[in-house]
Protein backbone atom coordinates (compact mmCIF):
# COMPACT_ATOMS: atom_id res chain seq x y z
CA UNK A 1 0.00 0.00 0.00
CA UNK A 2 1.24 3.29 -0.55
CA UNK A 3 1.12 5.94 2.08
CA UNK A 4 3.16 8.81 3.29
CA UNK A 5 5.73 7.66 5.63
CA UNK A 6 6.12 7.33 9.31
CA UNK A 7 8.48 9.12 11.39
CA UNK A 8 9.97 5.59 12.09
CA UNK A 9 10.88 4.66 7.96
CA UNK A 10 13.96 6.24 7.95
CA UNK A 11 16.00 2.97 9.03
CA UNK A 12 14.24 0.95 7.02
CA UNK A 13 14.66 3.79 3.63
CA UNK A 14 18.50 3.47 4.72
CA UNK A 15 18.20 -0.33 4.02
CA UNK A 16 16.50 -0.17 0.47
CA UNK A 17 19.35 2.05 -0.39
CA UNK A 18 22.35 0.60 1.32
CA UNK A 19 21.34 -3.27 -0.15
CA UNK A 20 19.89 -1.21 -3.50
CA UNK A 21 23.94 -2.64 -4.96
CA UNK A 22 24.18 0.74 -7.67
CA UNK A 23 24.01 3.11 -5.10
CA UNK A 24 27.61 4.32 -3.56
CA UNK A 25 28.00 4.90 0.55
CA UNK A 26 27.71 8.76 -0.77
CA UNK A 27 24.65 8.60 -1.99
CA UNK A 28 23.09 6.11 0.30
CA UNK A 29 23.84 9.09 3.12
CA UNK A 30 22.30 11.82 0.97
CA UNK A 31 19.20 10.27 0.96
CA UNK A 32 19.47 10.13 5.13
CA UNK A 33 19.93 13.76 4.76
CA UNK A 34 17.05 14.49 2.96
CA UNK A 35 15.13 12.45 5.42
CA UNK A 36 16.13 14.10 8.22
CA UNK A 37 15.78 17.41 6.72
CA UNK A 38 12.36 16.44 5.58
CA UNK A 39 11.50 15.11 9.18
CA UNK A 40 12.79 18.50 10.48
CA UNK A 41 11.14 20.73 8.47
CA UNK A 42 7.90 18.89 6.66
CA UNK A 43 7.65 18.91 3.07
CA UNK A 44 6.16 22.09 2.06
CA UNK A 45 9.65 23.86 4.14
CA UNK A 46 12.13 21.13 3.06
CA UNK A 47 10.87 21.45 -0.33
CA UNK A 48 10.89 17.24 -0.66
CA UNK A 49 7.88 15.04 -0.57
CA UNK A 50 8.03 11.30 0.29
CA UNK A 51 6.10 7.89 -0.70
CA UNK A 52 6.65 4.94 0.56
CA UNK A 53 5.49 1.16 -0.19
CA UNK A 54 4.42 -0.69 2.71
CA UNK A 55 4.12 -4.65 3.09
CA UNK A 56 0.68 -5.44 5.23
CA UNK A 57 3.25 -6.22 8.15
CA UNK A 58 4.49 -2.52 7.79
CA UNK A 59 7.68 -3.24 6.51
CA UNK A 60 8.65 -0.16 3.53
CA UNK A 61 8.96 -2.36 0.17
CA UNK A 62 10.16 1.16 -1.79
CA UNK A 63 9.99 4.87 -1.60
CA UNK A 64 9.98 7.89 -3.72
CA UNK A 65 11.21 11.21 -2.87
CA UNK A 66 10.15 14.12 -5.08
CA UNK A 67 10.06 17.93 -5.20
CA UNK A 68 9.50 21.62 -6.93
CA UNK A 69 12.14 22.17 -8.70
CA UNK A 70 13.35 26.03 -7.76
CA UNK A 71 12.98 28.70 -9.83
CA UNK A 72 10.04 27.40 -12.19
CA UNK A 73 6.08 27.07 -12.38
CA UNK A 74 5.11 23.33 -11.93
CA UNK A 75 8.42 21.25 -12.66
CA UNK A 76 9.38 19.07 -10.40
CA UNK A 77 12.34 16.85 -9.97
CA UNK A 78 12.17 13.08 -9.21
CA UNK A 79 14.91 13.06 -6.60
CA UNK A 80 14.77 9.65 -6.00
CA UNK A 81 12.88 5.91 -6.21
CA UNK A 82 13.89 2.76 -5.08
CA UNK A 83 12.11 -0.63 -4.33
CA UNK A 84 14.02 -3.41 -1.97
CA UNK A 85 16.11 -5.33 -3.43
CA UNK A 86 13.92 -8.87 -2.66
CA UNK A 87 11.04 -7.07 -3.42
CA UNK A 88 12.30 -6.49 -7.20
CA UNK A 89 10.29 -6.97 -10.27
CA UNK A 90 6.66 -7.03 -8.54
CA UNK A 91 5.50 -3.83 -10.40
CA UNK A 92 6.26 -1.61 -6.75
CA UNK A 93 8.10 0.66 -9.21
CA UNK A 94 5.94 1.48 -11.76
CA UNK A 95 3.26 1.66 -8.67
CA UNK A 96 5.21 4.28 -6.47
CA UNK A 97 6.15 6.25 -9.89
CA UNK A 98 2.41 6.17 -10.63
CA UNK A 99 1.59 7.65 -7.12
CA UNK A 100 4.14 9.84 -7.09
CA UNK A 101 2.70 11.44 -10.80
CA UNK A 102 -0.61 11.84 -9.38
CA UNK A 103 0.47 13.78 -6.46
CA UNK A 104 3.11 15.66 -8.29
CA UNK A 105 -0.32 16.87 -10.53
CA UNK A 106 -1.83 17.30 -7.24
CA UNK A 107 0.40 19.93 -6.16
CA UNK A 108 0.04 21.71 -9.56
CA UNK A 109 3.16 19.80 -11.02
CA UNK A 110 2.99 19.57 -14.93
CA UNK A 111 6.74 18.26 -15.80
CA UNK A 112 8.69 15.46 -13.80
CA UNK A 113 12.09 15.58 -14.07
CA UNK A 114 14.52 12.57 -13.52
CA UNK A 115 18.29 12.44 -13.73
CA UNK A 116 20.59 9.19 -13.23
CA UNK A 117 23.78 7.76 -13.81
CA UNK A 118 25.07 6.31 -17.53
CA UNK A 119 26.91 3.77 -15.57
CA UNK A 120 26.03 0.14 -16.96
CA UNK A 121 24.68 -0.96 -13.59
CA UNK A 122 21.97 1.81 -14.61
CA UNK A 123 20.94 0.19 -17.32
CA UNK A 124 17.92 -1.37 -16.12
CA UNK A 125 16.77 2.04 -13.79
CA UNK A 126 16.83 3.67 -17.34
CA UNK A 127 15.16 1.02 -19.27
CA UNK A 128 12.38 1.69 -16.80
CA UNK A 129 12.24 5.14 -17.64
CA UNK A 130 11.85 4.37 -20.78
CA UNK A 131 9.07 1.72 -20.75
CA UNK A 132 6.82 4.19 -18.42
CA UNK A 133 7.02 7.27 -21.17
CA UNK A 134 9.63 9.19 -20.02
CA UNK A 135 11.78 10.74 -22.78
CA UNK A 136 15.55 10.76 -22.68
CA UNK A 137 16.51 14.89 -23.37
CA UNK A 138 19.87 14.85 -23.02
CA UNK A 139 23.06 12.69 -21.78
CA UNK A 140 26.12 14.90 -20.10
CA UNK A 141 29.03 12.95 -20.93
CA UNK A 142 31.41 12.49 -18.14
CA UNK A 143 29.62 14.68 -16.02
CA UNK A 144 29.41 12.41 -12.51
CA UNK A 145 33.01 11.41 -12.90
CA UNK A 146 35.06 10.18 -15.91
CA UNK A 147 32.87 7.57 -17.68
CA UNK A 148 29.86 8.41 -15.99
CA UNK A 149 27.14 10.65 -17.95
CA UNK A 150 24.19 12.21 -16.26
CA UNK A 151 21.08 10.73 -18.24
CA UNK A 152 18.22 13.69 -18.49
CA UNK A 153 14.23 12.39 -18.54
CA UNK A 154 11.33 13.84 -18.43
CA UNK A 155 7.48 13.33 -18.63
CA UNK A 156 4.65 16.03 -19.34
CA UNK A 157 1.94 15.64 -16.81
Amino acid sequence: MITEPRKTDGSQIHIVNANAGVFSQEEVECVDEIWEEYQAQGSERSGYYWLVDRAENGRVLGYSCYGPHALTSGTFDLYWIAVDSTARHGGIGRRLLTATEEATRKLGGRLMIVETSGLPTYEPTRKFYLATNYLLEATLKDFYSEGDDLVIFTKRL
